[in-house]
């Protein structure tokens, strides 16, 4: 999940194995509902699944009762950048669906999001994911100590825009521990050599919001559901990593997820 949130906590080997195994818990996560994303399923019955299986592997869902929020999950469809409501909507062939999670065990939340391809979808759907995904890695390689927050805004945007797509900037990634949200805010834009610099033992939670079109969004009277001002497609994907000399540690994984999707 998304937020814009006043130290910057650095955690130590122990905190850092916890925020690991909750990460994890959200990849296995997403995982389970890989095995049922397909055209017909309804969001809602995604939103039941995955509370059922964070509730059974000993862990609560981060996001239900965040600020209000009603879900486990926030499922983003199409032109939904974030903070999609799970609801009665049925999945269609060639839907892209960003499913955001979050959990929360032994006092540690992990955080993770990932796009997902519905059925057969155009290969202009596949490029914007697949770009998107790079940003996240791009971004990924930039999250060591010494480097500052700028560095990974930097990577990201450069390659989304040489792609030709647009980044949200109303909404970034986060530091993440002990809380959903803690401070940095870690923009998908920006300068090298600019903002809060990383320590070891930083944990943040890194995520490109990558647009089809303009970079402008919307916010649904709902007050959570977020769009594309032109309704074109966007993607998002997350990983919760900890800053090292060196290079980031990613924290949680995409590995059960993409198993998942090779067996379909």
């Amino acid at each position: 999940m998304v937020g814009l949130f006043k130290m910057i906590n650095q955690y130590n080997d122990t905190e850092v194995e916890k925020i690991r195994e909750s990460s994890l818990l959200v990849g296995k996560t997403l995982a389970e509902i890989a095995k049922h994303i397909k055209p017909g399923v309804k969001t809602i019955e995604l939103d039941r699944i995955a509370e059922q299986f964070i509730r059974d592997h000993g862990a609560t869902p981060e996001f239900k009762g965040y600020r209000g929020y009603q879900h486990a999950l926030c499922i983003s469809v199409n032109d939904v950048v974030i903070h999609g409501i799970p609801n009665e909507y049925e999945l269609k062939d060639g839907d892209i669906v960003a499913v955001d999670c979050g959990v929360r065990k032994n006092g540690f939340v992990g955080d993770s999001a990932y796009t997902f391809a519905v059925g057969n979808v155009s290969e202009e759907a596949k490029h914007l994911m697949k770009t998107t995904r790079e940003c996240l890695e791009l971004g990924i390689a930039e999250a060591f100590a010494g480097n500052r927050v700028g560095d990974i805004g930097f990577a990201i945007q450069q390659h989304a825009e040489k792609n030709g797509y647009n980044i949200v900037r109303e909404f970034c990634g986060h530091g993440v521990g002990r809380k959903l949200h803690e401070k940095p805010d870690v923009m998908n834009f920006g300068r090298r050599g600019d903002g809060k610099q990383l320590k070891n033992g930083t944990v943040i939670a890194i995520e490109p919001m990558v647009n089809q079109g303009v970079r402008n969004v919307t916010l649904d009277k709902d007050g959570w559901t977020v769009r594309t001002a032109d309704r074109k497609l966007s993607a998002h994907y997350e990983h919760t990593i900890v800053a090292r000399q060196g290079k980031a540690e990613v924290l949680s994984s995409f590995e059960e997820i993409e198993k998942i999707l090779k067996q379909q």
